[in-house]
């Protein structure tokens, strides 16, 4: 620009000048036209030295642009929407953010002590959106336009190969956790061997397990453990080993070596660590009423609140209070078999009478209702409408593997079998 002005200034001067000189050759100029012409010279020269030492303002700088993180760590009972009042944001984004797309519907499913990172502008105004879901998944959600892009960003998940020896002293719970293993492996082995082995009842001093798993590994840093690959579980002298196996479908299970499923059409508990308080005894003096009456079922007992779980498929066919059972459930289970849950705290939501469960489903919680002297559960066994002991009877096994399996069965598992004997210390596998 001042360039442009000093050039325009000077080519006004060459013409000024010019002009005068050409004057200067004309006869008969007079006083008062010699007077002008040296004035316009004066003032042209002021205006030419003006512009020559004239500097051009600065380009104003434009303000750097501000942002802010809002970090919020997610509590008990709280969700996406109480977090946006609480950090002042727009209730219409966190509209847009979730209808977005599939994966902006995540963001609804924020989980206690995850932290929520809100980055906004000077005035306040939602940029950006991030939420850790786990180690290896963070979900970000960014402005564009008038609505937000939400993507899922994942990191590379390391699995390594681990193992664990116990012995049994006090319960499998505790002894397994001085073995190093996490709580999720401990009830998953209670999962793998349920049909087997009642770990509240036959559980002995000395029994032994050793377990082949995974560790998971994000960043070189360890964040969970994955699946059971292997197992051995020595109960009362009797030895059961299991193995893990994926068949065409993408359904996975667990496996004798010889390709025989342990999952059973009926679990042997309806929960987990639970202690059985009174046998089944059809002769049995009831603790209240103080009268012979006969005792059904086997109760256990344990906290309020305890999941219970329905130890086989099936449909509930009742679903609420029963005299003095309380709160009951009751479960029919093909045309033959039927299983009852009594004096439950509560049911679990969604159920109701007609719905289809799945063994190990969870159908209520631990109570005292109805006649009862403390918090358990009762829990009977019916075989075409007679009560039977739930501890010794005769109960259905599923079905063999098909025979058209066992090749890619036995390439898939005789790795984990071999890890296992390794964890074992070389020792050769015990056969029931």
């Amino acid at each position: 620009m001042k360039n442009r002005i000093l050039k325009t200034v000077l080519l006004s001067t060459c013409t000024v000048v010019a002009a005068s000189a050409s004057y200067g050759l004309i006869p008969h100029k007079n006083f008062f036209e010699d007077t002008r012409n040296q004035e316009q010279e004066r003032l042209i020269s002021s205006k030419v030295n003006q512009y020559t030492n004239y500097v051009a303002p600065a380009d104003p700088i434009e303000e750097a642009a501000f942002s802010e993180d809002l970090e919020h760590t997610v509590k008990s009972g709280e969700n996406l929407s109480t977090i946006f009042s609480a950090l002042n944001l727009s209730p219409e984004d966190l509209h847009k953010i979730i209808h977005s797309n599939d994966t902006g519907k995540q963001f609804a499913d924020v989980l206690p002590g995850q932290d929520v990172v809100a980055t906004v502008d000077a005035e306040g105004k939602l940029e950006q959106l991030t939420y850790a879901k786990n180690p290896f998944e963070t979900l970000v959600a960014t402005r564009h336009d008038d609505g937000f892009d939400v993507k899922l960003f994942s990191k590379k998940i390391d699995y390594q190969i681990s193992s664990a020896k116990a012995t049994i002293h006090s319960s499998l719970f505790e002894d397994g956790v001085k073995a190093g293993l996490s709580e999720k492996i401990i009830l998953k082995l209670a999962d793998i061997f349920a049909w087997d082995i009642d770990f509240a009842l036959n559980l002995q001093d000395g029994d032994e397990f050793t377990v082949v798993y995974e560790k998971l590994f994000v960043d070189g840093k360890e964040f969970d453990t994955g699946e059971v690959l292997s197992v051995e579980f020595v109960n009362q002298g009797k030895t059961y080993a299991a193995v893990r196996f994926e068949d065409n479908q993408g359904h996975t299970g667990y496996y004798t070596p010889e390709g025989n499923s342990l999952r059973k059409a009926f679990l042997q508990t309806p929960m987990d660590f639970a202690k059985i308080s009174s046998h089944f005894n059809l002769h049995r003096k009831h603790p209240i009423l103080n009268t012979i009456r006969a005792h059904k079922g086997v109760d256990y007992s344990a906290s309020i609140g305890t999941p219970v779980k329905t130890t086989g498929d099936g449909k509930i066919v009742f679903q609420g209070v029963k005299n003095g059972y309380g709160n009951v459930v009751e479960i029919q289970h093909w045309q033959k078999y039927s299983t009852l849950y009594a004096h439950l705290s509560r049911f679990k939501s969604g159920h109701k009478v007609g719905s289809a469960v799945k063994q190990g489903d969870v159908i209520g919680y631990v109570g005292k209702t109805g006649l009862a002297t403390g918090p358990h559960l009762h829990y009977e066994f019916r075989i075409a409408g007679q009560h039977v002991n739930p501890l010794t009877a005769k109960l259905p096994r599923s079905l063999p593997m098909d025979k058209s399996l066992l090749a890619k069965f036995k390439a898939q598992t005789q790795p984990l079998m071999a890890q296992l004997h390794k964890a074992k210390g070389g020792e050769l596998l015990a056969k029931n």
